[in-house]
């Protein structure tokens, strides 16, 4: 049991040091498990977030003319400690987000594919150059870093998501000042002892833990160039239309309504598997988890709805500590409520309760914060349990007649993260991705998150700008592109004043 005595005053990570906290302001963080504070963390003032802004500006001028192979071999030895100091990793991220260790360690992983892309940063910086454009002139592009960058993470994926938004930044030459959730800092503090130990320059990296007053310092300040912020769609929202206001380029990635559509050819066995690990993994707090199920025709629909009953309800829920585990808990008692009442509207609305969370008795019982996966059947648009994102294992199925109907449903909808369709014919699967209006789309594919090495983003009020997470984009992003002419005269020849355009005649 944790005492008092045992909770944690966190730090921020500012300048190359663990700095304590002057604001005399603290949030809490809790083991999601045993609902119990296990740390203080605190929340920076506006005059902290100004101060390691600066720092993170004086280490940018060396860190930009660092080569760029010096710059990925760094990274490249942070790449190996994350792997060598793999176990210690899994048991922070666990005990403060609740996850099993078979998906802290999926986190680490599919963190690590946004390393693995920085590491190439020689490739991917490359300009272009033309010899004699006209006059003895040549002309080329260079990408040069943009500064003093930004990044605020959730607190879904502590490790995955600033790996993913920070790595490039810093392999192109940014300094970047991360904004970690205070509900999971103690991951990102301990990623800070890695870039430490892998010989990043101090300030290159800093840790800034704080709320709004921290947040709004960042957006506002002149010398943060960008921002990557990932999280709900208000707060995106909020950070794209505050950031732009002050003349910086974000990237804001807000929630998702994840629909996997089920064609009558598919074969329901393994759809059912394939929506339930999609569905319920992680306690369901993921933008890429899949919300709704949309069979096409009745016969389907009643035929899949038999077999997730019965798979559904052999889903283990319980601690990370416990073998065999499916999934823990949310991250919060707040959210608990939230997905309690979202299920209450639901059925409230008509919705037919098929398998249902809130019986379980680790739900009643225990002092972490637990919902067990429920499943809502005959879920119409215009519900609120449709309509809006419920971050946690609340699913819905919607029946629909036709891949027609179903794809006008989902474009239909304000958000566009990820979709998938579940089909053996070719011609559907085809249909379906030309016509459907989502940014990120599977067939046959539970999940449809790229690799580290594509673009991730999704459309409409899931995005906020035009840049991505991770993939190349994210090296344009973080890089501004000088185009060059230039001409070596001899010194033996003179030049007439020019006063026409010049062109390639000249």
């Amino acid at each position: 049991m944790t005492t008092a005595q045992e909770v944690k005053t966190l730090t921020h990570f500012i300048g190359g040091e663990m700095t304590k906290g002057k604001s005399g302001r603290y949030g809490s963080v809790y083991n999601p498990t045993i609902g119990e504070v296990i740390a203080k963390v605190p929340l920076a003032t506006v005059e902290e977030t100004r101060e390691a802004i600066a720092k993170a500006q004086s280490a940018f001028p060396d860190w930009r003319d660092t080569s760029v192979s010096k710059r990925a071999e760094i990274i490249l030895k942070f790449r190996n400690l994350i792997t060598d100091n793999m176990d210690e990793l899994l048991q922070i991220i666990c005990r403060e987000s609740g996850k099993t260790v078979e998906d802290a360690r999926g986190e680490i992983t599919r963190g690590l594919e946004s390393v693995d892309l920085a590491i190439g940063v020689p490739h991917l910086v490359k300009g272009e150059y033309s010899v004699n454009v006209g006059g003895q002139i040549n002309a080329y592009s260079a990408k040069y870093p943009l500064g003093v960058v930004a990044a605020i993470s959730p607190f879904n994926f502590p490790i995955m998501v600033p790996l993913a938004q920070t790595s490039m930044a810093i392999a192109v030459g940014n300094a970047v000042v991360l904004k970690a959730s205070e509900r999971v800092p103690m991951t990102s503090l301990y990623v800070s002892e890695l870039w430490k130990k892998a010989g990043l320059p101090d300030g290159i990296w800093t840790v800034v833990n704080g709320d709004k007053d921290a947040v709004n310092e960042i957006l506002e300040n002149p010398t943060v160039q960008a921002i990557s912020f990932v999280g709900s769609t208000p707060v995106a929202k909020y950070i794209y239309e505050t950031g732009t206001k002050y003349g910086k380029r974000v990237t804001a990635l807000g929630g998702g309504k994840n629909n996997m559509v089920v064609m009558p050819d598919a074969d329901l066995e393994q759809v059912a598997n394939a929506f339930i690990g999609a569905a319920y993994g992680a306690a369901s707090q993921r933008c890429m988890a899949i919300s709704t199920i949309m069979p096409v025709g009745q016969d389907t629909a009643n035929r899949l709805v038999a077999i997730l009953k019965e798979k559904i309800s052999a889903l283990k829920v319980g601690s990370y500590t416990e073998p065999d585990t499916d999934f823990g808990p949310v991250i919060s008692q707040q959210s608990k409520d939230d997905i309690l009442a979202a299920i209450e509207r639901g059925e409230s609305e008509g919705a037919t309760v098929v398998c249902d969370g809130r019986d379980l008795a680790i739900v009643k019982e225990s002092k972490g914060f637990f919902v067990g996966p429920t499943l809502l059947d005959n879920v119409k648009p215009g519900m609120e349990i449709y309509e809006q994102e419920v971050f946690g294992p609340a699913r819905n199925i919607v029946r629909v007649d036709s891949l027609d109907e179903a794809i006008a449903l989902i474009n239909h909808h304000e958000l566009g993260n990820g979709v998938t369709i579940f089909t053996n014919d070719g011609f559907a699967a085809r249909k379906f991705t030309t016509e459907i209006d989502v940014g990120m789309v599977g067939v046959n594919v539970p999940i449809p998150i790229p690799v580290g090495y594509h673009n991730f983003a999704g459309f409409k009020g899931s995005r906020f700008g035009e840049g991505h997470m991770f993939g190349p984009d994210q090296a344009r992003f973080f890089t501004k592109t000088k185009t060059i002419s230039e001409r070596w005269m001899t010194s033996n020849v003179s030049t007439a004043s020019t006063f026409a355009f010049p062109s390639n005649n000249d």
